[in-house]
């Protein structure tokens, strides 16, 4: 009779050990401080949709995408959160980087400025003072809106200040407009009493592919399997934020209780705007080749972009759930 019981309890334990693996250790390095962006990340985590996919999941804030794109390079994490144009552009260095989901195939950069600017078209460009970070892409990108809309770029005059200025220097007036994000500068404006306006480079002929999922192509090579669930869950996370996101933002801020959560919904708001192109609609995550061929040649017109690479040496769809 004892050796009936321990047969049986040798049997449940043999049952139970699937549910005992130790899960996958896997950090995520987004590309800025906590924000609308990364609302659906958090709340994946805080509904269980990584563990579902055997991945405990870390989530470390970033310093900007190029900085994001060399971490994960180096190994230090295992996937980031990352504009295209930095990967491509680090990746045409030697780094072994791949874009494993397309998230914002609409870029949110854009031409922020208060509604007594009138600035409404790129024309209304010319004459003005742009308050702009030095060494930051906008800038130069400023130039394929203006190529598209026949502005004359050297009209406008360019304002080098650091990041956390740009939105002061339009506030108080000292230039008309600053180059930033729709789900960034623009809500620091609206929440600090003025009347915000973004005119998105996208929307003026001058799109490229956003916010990225990237990872290293060892990883690729020898983990396919643990790109595959990180995406899955990924989507879900985004598909459920979608549907729920005061939810999710409300999941964001246990991470970190002083946020705007009114803002924080704002932004979440944008991205989720953001997430399809004219191009690529209905699958997170999926990217579409005529949006990746208009990026490349969009930086080797005004990012000093060299390479003959084809658009799937930097993005991949296949980890998507088909």
């Amino acid at each position: 009779m004892k050796l009936v019981r321990i047969a049986a309890l040798a049997l449940a334990a043999l049952t139970l050990t699937p549910l005992a693996y130790a899960q996958d250790k896997v950090s995520l390095r987004l590309n800025w401080y906590l924000g609308g962006l990364h609302v659906p990340f958090y709340y994946g985590k805080d509904r269980g949709f990584y563990a579902a996919e055997g991945i405990d999941l870390t989530i470390n804030e970033g310093r900007g995408s190029a900085n994001t794109v060399q971490v994960v390079a180096a190994g230090s994490d295992t996937f980031g959160l990352a504009d295209s144009t930095s990967v491509i552009l680090t990746a045409t260095k030697g780094a072994d980087v791949k874009s494993v989901m397309s998230l914002l195939n609409t870029t949110g950069y854009s031409v922020v400025s208060l509604a007594e600017a009138n600035i409404k078209t790129p024309k209304d460009l010319e004459g003005k003072k742009v308050a702009v970070t030095p060494g930051d892409p906008l800038g130069q990108l400023l130039q394929a809106v203006c190529k598209a809309n026949k502005v004359d770029c050297a009209k406008i005059g360019m304002i080098q200040v650091d990041p956390a200025a740009k939105v002061v220097t339009v506030l108080e007036k000292k230039a008309d407009a600053l180059l930033g994000g729709a789900d960034d500068q623009y809500f620091l404006i609206k929440y600090k009493g003025g009347n915000p306006v973004a005119m998105k480079y996208a929307d003026w002929g001058a799109n490229t592919v956003g916010m990225t999922i990237l990872t290293t192509g060892d990883t690729i090579k020898k983990n396919p399997d643990l790109v595959r669930r990180f995406v899955r869950a990924t989507q879900k996370s985004w598909e459920e934020a979608k549907k729920n996101p005061g939810a999710a933002v409300d999941a964001a801020m246990k991470a970190k209780p002083d946020l705007n959560r009114q803002s924080t919904l704002d932004q979440l708001m944008v991205d989720i705007e953001l997430l399809d192109s004219k191009n690529s609609k209905g699958r997170i995550g999926w990217g579409a080749q005529a949006d990746w061929d208009q990026t490349l040649a969009i930086l080797k017109n005004y990012r000093d972009l060299t390479t003959d690479k084809p658009w799937t040496a930097f993005h991949t769809n296949e980890f998507l759930p088909k």
